[in-house]
């Protein structure tokens, strides 16, 4: 009989938590995730407040349970929500914004990784060019680590959420314990 269970993105049943001196790293295999981008000439905001969805201002990211979304490129953002009760992320937010928005399926395009250190900038300063030091709480960007390109949304002062390509999720893995490794 086959196993139909579904595969996290490094090709296992449970996700992975990886600890390497005082840095976990956490694969997030319950979050749904997908795309929304503006269509022209329709009301996305009043949709959005009625959805109950944010959308946070460039470079940032804003949660509002059960929805968390961060920018993305002008008028596009990300959009998360446990997996749990949105598997169908992109239909529901299909019917909750009609036509106002184009949304596409994310949740398997991406790893996700929650990173948690008392001193992160430690580790993520030998993975990006992102001064994560001084960036604000809440901040969401667009940078590379080890050649992939991966958003970074600072969640807090010891905690990030890194989304890399799926495909590429054992190497960018890697790449935060090896830098993890040489930080502590």
């Amino acid at each position: 009989m086959a196993d139909l269970r579904a595969l996290t993105a490094l090709g296992v049943h449970e996700p992975a938590v990886v600890t390497v001196g005082p840095l976990t790293i956490s694969e997030r295999f319950d979050i749904a995730v997908a795309s929304l981008a503006v269509r022209r000439g329709r009301d996305l905001m009043g949709a959005a407040k009625t959805a109950g969805v944010p959308l946070p201002l460039p470079a940032q990211y804003q949660a509002a349970a059960p929805y968390s979304a961060f920018w993305v490129t002008p008028e596009m953002w990300f959009v998360e929500a446990p997996f749990a009760s949105h598997e169908a992320i992109a239909a529901l937010l299909k019917a909750a914004f009609a036509d106002a928005a184009s949304i596409t399926e994310q949740t398997d395009a991406w790893v996700i990784f929650d990173l948690h250190a008392r001193d992160l900038a430690l580790v993520l300063e030998r993975l990006c060019n992102v001064d994560f030091r001084t960036a604000p709480e809440g901040h969401a960007t667009r940078t590379v680590i080890d050649h992939l390109g991966c958003y970074l949304v600072k969640l807090g002062a010891g905690a990030a959420r890194v989304y890399g390509p799926r495909s590429s999720a054992q190497s960018l893995l890697h790449a935060v314990e090896v830098a993890a490794a040489s930080a502590f």
